[in-house]
């Protein structure tokens, strides 16, 4: 099966999922990361805001803030195109929807972190397999954005168990993850 047939299949699966499904694989993700050697003793951790089917992360960033960790957030880039930014954000702090209609931060009201700052990026993923491919969404903000810091910085992606598949053909730009995090397991790759 293609990347394209992959990812419509998999967007479609994590989509179908119940709301009590999301909650309890969102939980159960968050209890996976506190065993992860890289969360547990990263100071400045990288989140996102879910969003079309995927695994919620803010419980694991209220963990992450209640044991003093810095927490940022992607902001896409006003000038490049397909890149982010990462800005700090505190629970509370108010969001605003990008052109995807997906909230972020303002870049206005937080500082902008280099990406070397960060220890670990936590990835929302479409579909995953076990060598550490992932298919996003398909606009390689990520990988543009992540490819300045490679080697440096800890990339973990999260997803529901049921987006596992057996082989994604991966890209010469692709950046590779670490680790993936599932309700039910980690996988380390590297």
């Amino acid at each position: 099966m293609d990347n394209k047939a992959i990812r419509q299949r998999m967007r479609q699966q994590r989509q179908s999922l119940s709301a009590r499904q999301q909650s309890e694989a969102s939980n159960g993700v968050a209890r996976q990361l506190c065993q992860l050697p890289a969360f547990l003793f990263g100071k400045n951790i990288a989140f996102y805001l879910a969003n079309d089917g995927e695994i919620d992360p803010l419980i694991a960033m209220g963990i992450a803030q209640a044991a003093g960790k810095a927490c940022y957030l992607p902001v896409l880039h006003p000038l490049k195109q397909n890149r982010l930014h990462f800005v700090r954000y505190r629970t509370g702090q108010l969001l605003t929807s990008n052109r995807f209609g997906i909230a972020e931060p303002t870049l206005r009201r937080n500082r902008i972190v280099p990406l070397l700052a960060i220890d670990v990026v936590l990835l929302p993923m479409v579909a995953f397999d076990r060598q550490g491919n992932r298919l996003g969404m398909g606009g390689g903000f990520y990988d543009r954005t992540l490819s300045q810091a490679f080697g440096l910085t800890k990339f973990i992606g999260l997803a529901h168990s049921c987006q596992e598949t057996d082989s994604i053909a991966s890209q010469p730009w692709d950046i590779p993850l670490q680790a993936i995090v599932t309700e039910r397991n980690i996988i380390q790759v590297r």
